[in-house]
């Protein structure tokens, strides 16, 4: 089957200046929000091997 992919789709709320900054903020750093927010949550789970995503540079002003 094509483009099925591997997890299940699942919902959470965030803010929608917190989903598009960290939209923004995956992209500077070559990732996606899935990624990081997965990341996220096996460092937080203490999954073996598992470390806390990088963050990014705040933004210039």
């Amino acid at each position: 089957m094509p483009n099925a992919p591997k997890t299940q789709h699942r919902s959470v709320r965030f803010d929608d200046d917190t989903w598009t900054d960290l939209l923004v903020a995956a992209k500077a750093q070559g990732a996606d929000r899935a990624k990081l927010l997965n990341e996220f949550a096996a460092w937080y789970l203490r999954r073996p091997g598992a470390k806390l995503p990088a963050r990014p540079e705040p933004p210039k002003p």
